[in-house]
């Protein structure tokens, strides 16, 4: 019968004399909280990745494809670009929603 330390990968092998310190167990709690949050945004119907296509964010945002290019070319929605594909960070997206700048530029655009 396989060790329940062997089985598991994704944690370091604990030993006895090993001792867990406070900043082991904040870290640990902000670790599973994130963790949480992302559960609850992927049942809630939200996208569990962190990276958008463009028609997912046309979709979001409810813009036109000259529109996005347009807040892109002015450096209003940050995104990477791999392999001809354009890719936009949904943290960044709803920063910019929630702080209001987002909406300002596009009525400007």
């Amino acid at each position: 019968m396989a060790n329940y330390n062997e089985t598991q990968n994704d944690f370091p092998k604990v030993h006895r004399d090993q001792l867990i310190t406070v900043q082991d167990l904040i870290d640990f709690k902000q670790q599973l909280i994130g963790d949480i949050k992302k559960l609850l945004k992927e049942q809630s119907g939200h996208p569990g990745h962190q990276w958008l296509k463009a028609f997912e964010i046309k979709r979001m945002l409810r813009l036109s494809e000259s529109k996005l290019q347009i807040l892109r070319d002015k450096g209003v929605i940050p995104f990477k670009k791999l392999g001809g594909v354009t890719y936009y960070n949904l943290e960044e997206i709803e920063n910019l929603m929630h702080s209001g700048t987002l909406i300002d530029q596009m009525k400007m655009a």
